[in-house]
């Protein structure tokens, strides 16, 4: 189904309404689809660069906007709906626990799930089923997203297809090193 899935995301490139397609796919994998927008974004950029930053703005806008219908599942339809959706993904079972410490690290768990292969469904979920404040959401959401797709439109802008290998199976774990030695800088200062 993941497959399916994935293949049909990546047809929709070629398609002419792609910018609207990579709109909507933003939106819904912030809140529920499994497949990241990146893999409709690359195609699309790597087709035209001269819109890279356009493509790019456009994905960000989206998925904080589908952030924030994330935020409003976990706010307003978690037990109907929040539940299942982090069920599906095994992030229910500790919950009760986490929340308890997100709202005090919450901006950094927007801030990392925006940036890394995360999936970001689960914080924005999680942000609005916590009641994390709206407007840290937000600004977290927005500089977590633009870094991850302008990063990505820019790599692709500059050096085009070889880059393509790079973005699609390394630049998530650049990511997520980027953040493990930002958060241990702030531990190692916190500490000193």
């Amino acid at each position: 189904m993941i497959r399916r899935l994935y293949d049909w995301t990546l047809s929709l490139a070629a398609h002419r309404h792609a910018m609207w397609a990579l709109a909507i796919v933003a939106f819904v994998e912030s809140s529920v689809f499994p497949i990241p927008p990146d893999i409709l974004m690359i195609p699309m950029i790597l087709a035209r660069p001269n819109r890279a930053f356009v493509i790019a703005a456009l994905c960000t806008a989206a998925s904080v906007l589908g952030g924030l219908a994330g935020y409003w599942i976990g706010f307003g339809l978690f037990e109907q709906v929040g539940r299942p959706v982090l069920e599906f993904y095994g992030k229910d079972a500790r919950f009760g626990e986490f929340s308890a410490a997100y709202n005090a690290w919450g901006a950094w768990a927007v801030l990392i799930a925006g940036i890394t292969p995360f999936p970001f469904k689960v914080v924005t979920i999680l942000s609005g089923a916590t009641g994390l404040s709206l407007p840290i959401f937000l600004v977290a959401s927005v500089l977590a997203r633009g870094l991850r797709f302008f990063v990505v439109a820019t790599l692709l802008w500059k050096f085009g297809e070889p880059i393509r290998d790079f973005i699609e199976r390394r630049l998530g774990a650049v990511f997520t090193a980027c953040i493990v030695l930002l958060v241990g800088g702030f531990v190692v200062l916190r500490f000193i």
